[in-house]
């Protein structure tokens, strides 16, 4: 028995996410089908996390357990040669058999898009937001996030959690009045953590919300009270850390 780590890139825009599903394609069960008839066997790819319906990845990893003989470079190979174009294999490694793509990861970073202006090319991967947004007000409540707390506020209702608690290791806004790009990193992410977040700050930044209630909502544990989730399509996760 071997263990093959994969490194990912995908855009996610006609996916239903990454975990397979009945109710259309998915990152995890195209990959599956395709590694299953390269190593002429039955495959589960396990992911180090489930991105949604819609959202891109630039550095998913995943594993797999194999009986097949084929090297990492025969598998990325046939991967790449067979899977849409959409979904691309950037790296094959053997691992030891202890790796785990979701538990070994000590950390995971996302990005998230804006636009202010009309955009063709970037129109499946940000939000276009047609009102004016206060920067310096929007880069002031990446502070709030950081640290560690309990993101019950910013978790998709519905979430079956054993801990809200997770510790935000970087969080800031990038950019200008026209493209502005957040990044966050985390030991952990909840459902719909980061759309949530984005969501929230968009509101505090438009003058919907103000920052004090801003700081008030992560404290009151209740998703009622933020903000609605920014669109799937802004969402990029970009690499996981081991």
């Amino acid at each position: 028995m071997r263990k093959y780590k994969l490194l990912l890139e995908y855009d996610g825009t006609r996916y239903v996410g990454w975990q397979r599903q009945e109710n259309g394609p998915s990152i995890q069960g195209e990959i599956e089908s395709v590694l299953g008839e390269i190593l002429q066997e039955s495959v589960d790819v396990i992911g180090a996390g489930r991105t949604d319906a819609g959202v891109h990845a630039r550095g998913q990893t995943a594993h797999v357990l194999t009986n097949s003989q084929l090297s990492a470079m025969e598998i990325k190979g046939g991967l790449n040669g067979l899977l849409p174009d959409d979904i691309v294999v950037l790296e094959v490694d053997e691992v030891g058999l202890d790796f785990h793509a979701r538990y070994s990861a000590r950390e995971r970073q996302y990005s998230y898009l804006i636009s202010q202006i009309p955009t063709a090319l970037l129109r499946n991967y940000s939000w276009i937001v047609k009102y004016p947004l206060d920067i310096n007000l929007l880069r002031r409540t990446t502070d709030v996030v950081a640290g560690k707390h309990d993101f019950q506020s910013f978790c998709k209702s519905g979430s079956d959690v054993d801990s809200y608690s997770c510790t935000v290791t970087e969080s800031r806004w990038d950019g200008d009045a026209s493209c502005l790009r957040y990044t966050i990193g985390a030991n952990r992410f909840l459902r719909g953590m980061v759309r949530a977040i984005v969501g929230t700050m968009v509101d505090v930044a438009r003058g919907y919300i103000s920052y004090d209630d801003f700081v008030d909502i992560l404290g009151r544990k209740n998703r009622c009270d933020a903000g609605v989730s920014a669109p799937a399509k802004g969402l990029t996760l970009e690499r996981v850390i081991y």
